[in-house]
């Protein structure tokens, strides 16, 4: 407890020194305790990290790993941004924001289906470590030419990842059914609109039936993709300043 009564509030785990000044050299970095938990995260889902599965993994008894990560959440913490270390960032921005953007998005979107936990955990999780910095700052000077101000390219980036976070869950939703169906996608996705045709045919829902018969086909999902992004982006270009961009 602090010295007012009241608990002491939450630590960064990047603000606390990874090895004391004095004592024995650690048997392990946490860069290699957080490449355990991935890969236990990877194989199993976010769930069946645990502090003594991990303690197990890099080889030390499962008290000796709070010397290192103090808690469960520290520990996701770190496993996020360990991941977001596999952004492929270019050395500097191509001068296109809208294209950097998209490009990363595409990575992100990459990343998640090699990780499928890694919605759930950023969702609930939302320190900035520094492969998350190093996300934003490269971000950011995509954005330097794009008119918007500091606050709109903050909003911005963070309604794309949302946007990211929200079609890749979308998607695993998609694929967790299936197999738990053990129908393909394609089966469902045909069984759905044969249903829709039926039901839409009744008379009783016109404006859907409007909707369905006037609307683009939805299309490559990869092609779907780069459309809502780029609507997103699009919306924010708009509110560049007069002649910017």
């Amino acid at each position: 407890m602090a010295a007012s009564g009241r608990a002491a509030g939450p630590e960064v785990i990047w603000a606390r020194p990874e090895r004391a000044g004095r004592g024995p050299r650690p048997a392990f970095t946490r860069d290699e305790i957080a490449e355990a938990a991935v890969r236990i995260a990877d194989e199993s889902g976010l769930a069946a990290v645990s502090m003594r599965r991990v303690a197990t993994a890099v080889g030390c008894a499962t008290m000796s790993l709070y010397n290192y990560v103090p808690s469960k959440g520290d520990l996701v913490d770190l496993m996020v941004d360990l991941v977001g270390g596999e952004y492929r960032l270019p050395d500097r921005p191509s001068g296109d924001w809208r294209a950097d953007l998209l490009a990363l998005a595409h990575q992100e979107r990459e990343m998640i289906r090699r990780h499928p936990w890694m919605p759930g955990a950023v969702l609930s999780h939302n320190f900035l470590g520094p492969n998350a910095l190093r996300y934003m700052e490269y971000c950011l000077a995509a954005l330097e030419g794009s008119g918007l101000d500091d606050g709109l390219k903050l909003e911005l980036i963070s309604l794309v990842n949302g946007t990211v976070l929200a079609m890749a869950s979308a998607e695993q939703a998609a694929a967790e059914q299936a197999k738990e169906s053990g129908h393909s996608p394609e089966a469902r996705l045909a069984a759905q609109t044969g249903y829709l045709r039926t039901v839409v045919g009744t008379g009783r829902y016109p404006l859907v039936a409007r909707a369905l018969t006037r609307g683009a086909p939805a299309g490559d999902p990869d092609e779907v993709f780069a459309r809502l992004i780029g609507r997103v982006l699009d919306a924010y270009e708009a509110s560049a300043a007069p002649g910017t961009g």
